[in-house]
């Protein structure tokens, strides 16, 4: 896959890692998710913690990388406005984003199945993928 910019390769090979922990997680210990979200939910100091955790990597990562130029910039790009979103939510108000991801619960095996295709992906695509150099000069 050829891509703007170096930049985009080693977040997607990040991003991808990252997924690919998770998506283990949730196939090795599904358990695990369910008592963290419960203890998220108990806890609103855990809650802003966990937001301003995200919010940061989000806001970081959309003021790194706001590229739309080709399918994995602009999936990166998606997924640091998403990380912005989910922590920003956190942090005002958190009880919509909770009641959802209590009932993701029930989906646990197919999020850490997609987590694991996308982490695939986007691991390879960050590995394999090349900057074109074109576009930089």
């Amino acid at each position: 896959m050829t891509t703007l910019t170096v930049l985009t390769l080693r977040l997607a090979e990040a991003i991808g890692l990252y997924m690919l922990l998770m998506g283990l997680s949730g196939l090795a210990a599904p358990q695990r998710w369910r008592a963290m979200m419960d203890e998220l939910v108990a806890s609103p100091a855990l809650q802003m913690t966990m937001g301003v955790l995200v919010f940061a990597i989000g806001v970081t990562l959309a003021m790194v990388h706001s590229i739309l130029a080709d399918p994995l910039a602009t999936l990166v790009t998606l997924i640091g406005w998403a990380a912005l979103l989910e922590g920003a939510l956190l942090i005002a108000v958190p009880g919509p984003l909770l009641r959802l991801g209590l009932w993701s619960l029930n989906y646990t095996r197919i999020w850490a199945i997609v987590s694991l295709i996308l982490g695939i992906f986007l691991a390879l695509a960050g590995l394999l993928g090349r900057a074109d150099a074109s576009a930089i000069l």
